[in-house]
């Protein structure tokens, strides 16, 4: 049951992810899929296309076509779900990816009715198959789309107002599957690049493809002091995106500020780990921030809640409901931050404006699966009557785990949805401020392990 996670499936190859397991889980996921056919892509891991055939199968025993799509970016997989395939739409998605995890990872990322498939709908699956047989084999029922293609046309058609713009852009694919389109949108747009790591190679030979890392970007950081105007770089399945300028690491956050710019009055919702800089800047310039969950589906179940044009997360993940289809797709960002520089908007400059915070990374508590959530409720307990040292509270945001807004920042504690951690960030307009919050927390979070 440990592969069944809260934003999609994820295991080791042959160890957890194998014939019996992913032919159940194409199996049991077929009954929770009203139409015919189920859309299929794979990354670049060596695996993926063994994985692609045993889900296949089950698929096809649970009464499923599938369309494959073959080897492309997890966006490419979201876009799918838009289209007409020779007067086919499919009822669903399956994105064969172990994203930005180590080479032996694999897993499954899967849209049903365009929505994500989360939460306690995995959950509920990981059980069904957990009681079940293996299913009898049937006849194979694959049908090729070009996906791939369909999509950078798309994106050429959208941002050919792009075209033969002289930036020199700069790119880091990690050897991931971003690989497959970036190159080709950029030669038909006319743009002036400059690309490192671009095959696809699942054992990731360069660097571990999550540019969240600061380690992960030495390279591209490099190309772009000497020979770039602005990089790129993008983790294995291309649905998070890192922007480099030569004074800034732009994260998710400040990217939504910059591009809510061109928008008029936007939603924009924003994860419980994002500055309260983003926040208030937006509201101050007349749009609506939200704070919700972290997690890529729900922040995409929020945004067709109530119908935002614009959510982040810090790590990286952008989705456009504005003038797109309110999916994270790393290459889509890419193109806007490149139309915001085309449009005449210094990036730098426009960051230089916003209010200086001293803000932490993410630090993760080490805990174990069965008392993260626990620790939770126990310090949401503690809160109620703080002791008496503790910085004044303002306000609590309990949306996902305790975001505790003080007099000249905040401070966060919430339960990993994925691994057996606590991630806990921090914020003031004083650095001792933030680390006194800091310490404040981290007392509490002491003080609810030894209560539980």
């Amino acid at each position: 049951m440990s592969i069944y996670r809260e934003y999609d499936i994820r295991g080791i190859y042959e160890e957890e992810l194998h014939e019996e397991s992913v032919t159940k889980i194409g199996f049991a996921l077929s009954s929770k899929i009203e139409g015919e056919y189920v859309a299929v892509g794979y990354d670049a891991r060596s695996h993926s296309p063994i994985l692609f055939e045993y889900l296949v199968a089950g698929l096809n025993a649970g009464g499923k076509k599938v369309l494959d799509m073959g080897l492309v970016p997890t966006p490419v997989n979201y876009f799918s779900n838009y289209q007409e395939w020779d007067g086919i739409i499919p009822s669903a998605s399956v994105m064969i990816t172990g994203s930005h995890n180590p080479s032996e990872y694999n897993g499954f990322k899967i849209t049903v009715d365009k929505a994500p498939f989360f939460g306690e709908d995995i959950y509920a699956l990981g059980r069904e198959c957990d009681a079940m047989q293996m299913p009898a084999k049937v006849k194979r029922d694959v049908v090729q789309i070009k996906a791939k293609e369909r999509y950078i046309d798309f994106l050429v058609n959208e941002f050919k107002h792009l075209k033969g713009m002289q930036t020199k852009i700069v790119y880091d694919c990690g050897n991931g599957v971003g690989g497959v389109v970036l190159p080709e949108i950029f030669k038909r747009l006319d743009l002036h690049v400059k690309g490192l790591y671009i095959t696809p190679d699942g054992t990731f030979p360069n660097h571990h493809p999550d540019p969240s890392v600061e380690e992960n970007l030495h390279d591209v950081k490099a190309l772009l002091e000497k020979e770039g105007d602005i990089a790129f770089a993008y983790d294995g399945d291309a649905d998070r995106i890192a922007v480099l300028t030569h004074n800034n690491n732009i994260k998710g956050d400040m990217m939504a500020i910059l591009f809510a710019m061109k928008m008029d009055k936007p939603t924009v919702v924003g994860e419980v780990k994002c500055s309260q800089v983003m926040y208030d800047e937006l509201e101050r310039r007349g749009a609506k921030a939200v704070t919700y969950k972290t997690g890529h589906s729900n922040l995409k179940v929020k945004m067709k809640e109530i119908h935002a044009d614009l959510a982040c997360e810090v790590s990286g993940h952008i989705f456009f409901q504005h003038r797109y289809f309110g999916y994270d797709d790393a290459i889509y960002a890419t193109l806007r931050v490149l139309e915001l520089i085309k449009d005449g908007i210094d990036l730098d400059a426009e960051l230089a404006k916003l209010p200086k915070v001293y803000a932490t990374e993410e630090i993760k508590v080490e805990t174990t699966e069965e008392e993260k959530f626990a620790i939770i409720d126990k310090v949401k307990e503690l809160l109620k009557n703080p002791p008496a040292d503790f910085p004044n509270i303002k306000d609590i945001i309990d949306v996902d785990g305790v975001r505790i807004n003080f007099e000249k920042g905040w401070g966060l504690v919430r339960a990993s949805n994925t691994t057996p951690v606590l991630v806990t960030r921090f914020e003031s307009t004083e650095k001792e401020e933030a680390l006194r919050y800091e310490k404040a927390i981290n007392d509490l979070i002491c003080k609810a392990k030894e209560n539980i």
